[in-house]
């Protein structure tokens, strides 16, 4: 028998009949076709995706990153390293001259000095605010720090 278009057959078994749901209780996939009770995964095109309805708007607006941000700034920080690259002994460092020296930006939030690194040299820091490591480094150099008190508006 030569094989030609109207003899050719798939191999056994690997043809199946669709499954046909929902054609009574008899069939074995009848009053729930197979679907379960109730939710979104239970109708139809509910399957795929949220589905979004009233909903949406409110989805829509929550932002995609989760998270918290504050409201309230937080300090400009500089580490006892920089100033001692930066400033040369017996200089006094204040906001404006952290500006001047690019280790921050600009002194609206306040400047915090941190106490990372070693200070050799002795230095006048004036600052919003200071670390424990970051007085301790500055006293032990010779150097002084005053606190910048900044009004709080209401």
């Amino acid at each position: 028998m030569s094989l030609g278009l109207h003899n050719l057959k798939p191999a056994a078994g690997s043809r199946k009949n669709r499954k046909r749901v929902g054609r009574g209780n008899a069939s074995g996939h009848g009053t729930y076709s197979g679907r379960g009770i109730k939710g979104q995964r239970s109708r139809t095109g509910g399957r795929n995706k949220l589905k979004l309805k009233g909903f949406k708007r409110q989805i829509q607006q929550v932002p995609k990153k989760r998270g918290f941000k504050s409201y309230k700034p937080k300090m400009e920080t500089v580490n006892l390293r920089d100033l001692e690259l930066k400033f040369s002994a017996g200089a006094v460092i204040d906001p404006q001259k952290l500006v001047e020296a690019n280790l921050i930006k600009d002194t609206k939030k306040g400047v915090k000095i941190l106490g990372d690194g070693k200070l050799s040299k002795k230095l006048t820091v004036r600052a919003d605010a200071f670390s424990k490591s970051a007085e301790s480094g500055i006293v032990e150099a010779g150097g002084t720090i005053e606190l910048i008190s900044k009004e709080k508006t209401k």
